[in-house]
């Protein structure tokens, strides 16, 4: 029966999944899927192929298909099943069953319960790992041991200690590997044993006896009774998991562990990983030379002068990483371990490698950033985080690093924002002074930049220059002669392209921004308002005038800039007898015009402008050429005309003042004042915690889905159908399918009453609507539901909730509430979520009015027939039948009927047998024949779509569990 089932093109649907898992679950569920992947992965005949791709899915979205431990365990297991079966010779899929293991042991927090299957797959995985040198299965089976010891680091950083008592085994494993994969378990050796070193200084009154015996330890792993006994709480194994690197931050917040000078054990292991450490790559030389940097500092017992060996080649070093490295031991151990001369020569180093031709310039950058953050022998600056430069570094060394205009963009403005920091130390007061020659020099190099602009630059050298501009003013803004002579620079070259007004204002807003105490950016603003107002007119173009009105926009938002000459330069702009600006009636022109008549309205100065003003706008009233631009200039010379300045900012001003210039505003207010009145009644207000719940009432069977009495025997019954008769009955029933509407929703029935929370202000609700989100795809989307009132002390209504079900599986939605108050504001409120089981997707027989009880057996027995039959087609390829087994007496075998079957049975219970049908919407059907055998009940399932199945299990084992936990009440009582 599942032989088609099974035949799907797994290739596609895994790509599916991939692609989206969310919308892939809408057609299906994660319970579903994931036992399809597993019976396919049980399947001898599947390729191993197929088996790879089909761990993909456990390995990118282990948590959408394992949510919980059970689940979590329960795959484990059969993973576990799959790989003891795999062939030693299907080495991909072994590897790839050891990933997926991990990530879903992991990702459903089977090993942080410390699960029997966890510790299970730890011992294997130990297992794997302890082969070293390939001394029983062969150098063919070496890349499944680097997977285990992959897996087993990435255990051990997940939860961090795991392998802290087997610190002995892996020392020694380490030791014995003589192949590349020395590698992997030097890593794995010396993650744990950083992990276990941090362990023990979380301990009160470790000391040089508890490092002994951890560095001496092979049995067991750190978790559940072990944690307790090291007397470790979940608290210590969450703080170290995001405890990396502990050598960034002060030595003094590095925990540490008290040993004494005792500590020759310590000090002969690290010795030995330091030894073999030149054999690793650079990322892993990195990555253990950092662990054992931590080591050390949390054990001050050991001089870090056992690193001095390996500081010779690391200061000799190219490799990115072993740089980054060897600055992160300088933090940790400054002057004990680094000489005058290391860091003298560390830093020339790092500045001859931010310059060096053959490197990229991200890691160009990258060694421009390590001068700005050096790590000082004796800092004078006690500022964690901010650029500060080394005393070591002097005009002369960062001389190499002077940004020219070859340089690409980005290193141009590295250095420039270096050589900043470098002069302003040396100061710039003295002219002949290297200050003086080297801020003269970036100057200059700025100049040069604007000319290459002013000589139609490519937009990336327009950005270039502005931020370049921003990182020099931030740094000299206060040296008058440069910021004068640059402001002048930027008018001089706005008047030449106008397009470059949103680049001076954004250099105007983020100067001011930065530099809250200088007025170089009003002065810029003040000496850009000059430019363009005695620019002559006969020059002025269209495209000019759009940026101009920009920039005086902006200019009319500083409350110290005096605005005669902008309404001056506007009043001959639009009244000129040759201007066609009124006539051309261009919106957005006119648009412009009316930003910076805005912002006058709201200038403190606006006494003195009143009369222009008013001139301006009603000049736009009555001649310009659009009649928007002319309702808009009509309301502003209204609101001049007629309101005070305090009524004319509160009707105006959207937001207060920022910084001394007026915040930016994109659209008019609205005319009437806002009080604290009308905001509270036009805002829909957020409770702090749920107000409603709805409470599920039991469902009343009505009197049509009783089963009738049953006037004879079932067997006769059937013997006088004929099934030629039987036939014509379920065409009649199925063509009740062809109606869209029939039997396609399920009501639910809740009680909408109040929580706990008692607050008198929701006592009395009004204007209830409920709303409600799905969380997958398996149903139509819930309209909402509309609640007259609720009172808390009347009885609850009644909420009447229909879904229409795409899949008949179990959901979950989302509720929420917006209500109004006796005081009549608005709120809005989360309700608990609704959890749709799967039993109340069940319908009865849904039979044609007037048939009797014997139609609805023969359709029955002739659904079953179909369903079992080894030919069946079309709508019944996806048939399935099972078996449920359980042990229940006679008695309870009744009560089980009478309390979850009585409303679809379709043959009553004679002789311990009877016949019970589930309709699911849309058009699914379960059936079950129910019989008693001596002390057991058997049922047999068959149903139309085998999807259902484990649902149908589950639901028989909750209710049978159920009855065998009354009888057990019932027989102690």
């Amino acid at each position: 029966m599942f032989g088609s089932i099974m035949s799907a093109n797994w290739p596609e649907r895994i790509s599916a999944f991939s692609r989206s898992p969310s919308q892939f679950l809408c057609s299906t569920t994660s319970d579903i899927f994931l036992a399809e992947v597993l019976r396919e992965l049980r399947d001898d005949r599947a390729s191993d192929h197929i088996k790879v791709l089909l761990l993909s899915p456990l390995l990118e979205h282990p948590t959408l298909l394992c949510p919980s431990v059970s689940v979590g365990e329960e795959t484990a297991l059969e993973l576990m099943s799959v790989f003891a079966q795999c062939s030693p010779k299907s080495l991909p899929l072994r590897r790839h069953l050891l990933l997926a293991l991990t990530s879903v042991l992991l990702c459903s927090c089977c090993v942080s319960s410390h699960t029997s299957n966890s510790q299970d797959f730890l011992e294997l995985l130990l297992q794997t790992a302890q082969d070293t040198n390939d001394a029983q299965a062969g150098a063919a089976l070496r890349p499944l041991r680097a997977t285990a010891c992959d897996c087993l680091r990435e255990l051990e950083a997940c939860l961090p200690g795991l392998l802290s008592q087997r610190l002995e085994l892996l020392s020694s494993l380490r030791q014995q590997e003589n192949s590349g994969l020395h590698q992997a378990y030097t890593g794995l050796h010396a993650l744990a044993l950083r992990n276990a070193v941090y362990l023990l200084t979380q301990q009160k009154g470790a000391g040089a006896g508890d490092l002994k015996a951890a560095l001496g330890s092979n049995e067991g792993f750190v978790w559940g009774e072990g944690a307790d006994s090291a007397h470790l709480d979940s608290e210590s194994h969450s703080d170290l998991a995001i405890f990396s690197p502990l050598t960034l931050g002060p030595m003094g917040k590095v925990p540490s562990l008290q040993t004494g000078l005792d500590c020759k054990e310590l000090r002969s292991l690290l010795s030995s990983l330091l030894e073999e450490s030149y054999l690793l790559t650079s990322l892993s030389q990195a990555a253990l030379l950092q662990g054992l940097v931590e080591v050390l500092a949390m054990v001050p017992a050991v001089s870090p002068t056992i690193f001095r060996a390996q500081l010779l080649r690391l200061l000799g070093t190219c490799k990115v990483c072993l740089v980054h490295t060897t600055l992160l031991m300088k933090a940790a151990f400054t002057d004990s371990l680094f000489s005058a001369e290391d860091e003298a020569f560390l830093l020339k180093r790092l500045v001859g490698l931010s310059q060096h031709p053959l490197l990229s310039t991200p890691e160009k950058l990258f060694y421009m950033d390590c001068i700005l953050h050096f790590p000082e022998n004796r800092p004078i600056s006690c500022g964690d985080g901010d650029e500060s430069l080394p005393v070591l570094l002097t005009p002369r060394l960062a001389a190499a690093l002077v940004p020219t205009v070859f340089n690409d963009s980005v290193s141009m403005l590295a250095r420039l924002n270096l050589l900043s920091l470098v002069y302003l130390e040396e100061g710039e007061e003295d002219g002949e002074g290297q200050g003086g020659r080297g801020l003269a020099y970036l100057y200059d190099h700025l100049t040069s930049l604007l000319r290459i602009v002013e000589n139609q630059g490519s937009r990336e050298m327009v950005v270039t220059f502005f931020r370049a501009a921003f990182l020099f003013l931030l740094h000299f803004c206060h040296v008058e002669r440069y910021s004068e002579d640059l402001s002048q620079r930027l008018c001089d070259l706005y008047l030449r392209h106008t397009r470059l007004a949103p680049h001076l204002i954004n250099l105007a807003d983020r100067t001011q921004d930065r530099l809250e105490e200088s007025g170089w950016a009003v002065a810029l603003l003040k000496a850009l308002q000059r430019t363009i107002t005695e620019a002559p007119l006969s020059q002025l173009t269209l495209q000019d005038l759009r940026w101009h009105l920009r920039i005086l926009a902006r200019v009319a938002e500083e409350g110290e800039v005096l605005q005669r000459a902008t309404l001056n330069f506007l009043l001959c702009v639009i009244t000129s007898s040759s201007s066609a600006l009124c006539v051309s009636g261009d919106w957005r022109l006119g648009n412009g015009v009316l930003g910076v008549c805005r912002r006058l309205l709201l200038h403190p100065s606006l006494d003195s402008l009143l009369t222009p003003l008013a001139d301006l706008l009603q000049h736009l009233t009555c001649h310009y050429g659009e009649t928007d631009i002319q309702d808009h200039a009509r309301l502003y010379y209204t609101l001049l005309t007629t309101l005070s300045r305090e009524k004319l900012a509160g009707v105006l001003a959207q937001r207060g003042a920022e910084r001394g210039r007026q915040a930016k505003v994109r659209s008019m207010s609205a005319i009437m004042a806002e009080t604290e009145e009308l905001t509270s009644g036009l805002t829909v207000h957020q409770t702090e915690r749920p107000l409603l719940r709805l409470v599920k009432l039991e469902k009343h069977e009505p009197d049509d889905c009783k089963p009738e009495h049953k006037p004879e025997s079932e067997s006769a019954c059937e013997s006088e159908s004929s099934p030629g008769q039987g036939g014509i009955e379920r065409e009649d029933y199925r063509a009740q399918f062809q109606s869209p509407s029939f039997a396609s929703e399920i009501t639910l029935q809740y009680h909408l009453t109040h929580t706990g929370v008692h607050d008198p202000r929701f006592d009395k609700l009004f204007s209830i609507r409920l709303h409600f989100d799905l969380t997958d795809g398996h149903y139509e989307e819930v309209s909402d539901i509309s609640v007259p009132c609720l009172f808390r002390t009347r009885k609850p209504p009644t909420v009447r909730l229909r879904l229409k079900p795409k899949q008949p599986y179990h959901t979950t939605l989302r509720a929420s509430a917006i209500f109004t108050t006796e005081d009549g504001v608005s709120w809005h409120s989360q309700l608990a979520d609704l959890h749709v089981a799967f039993p109340e997707v069940f319908l009865p027989f849904l039979a044609p009015l007037g048939w009797t009880r014997e139609q609805k057996q023969r359709v029955f027995e002739g659904i079953w027939g179909e369903i079992c039959s080894e030919e069946s087609e079309g709508d019944l390829t996806n048939a399935a039948t099972s078996l449920f087994c359980d042990q229940l007496e006679d008695s309870a075998m009744g009560e089980l009927v009478e309390k979850h079957f009585q409303r679809y049975l379709v043959s009553d219970l004679d002789k311990g047998r009877c016949k019970v049908l589930f309709f699911l919407p849309p058009q699914s059907h379960v059936l079950l024949k129910i019989i008693t055998e001596e002390d057991a009940v058997q049922v047999h399932i068959a149903t139309d779509n085998w999807k259902l199945l484990p649902y149908i299990n589950s639901y028989l084992e909750d209710i049978t569990k159920e009855i065998h936990s009354t009888q057990q009440v019932n027989g102690d009582v």
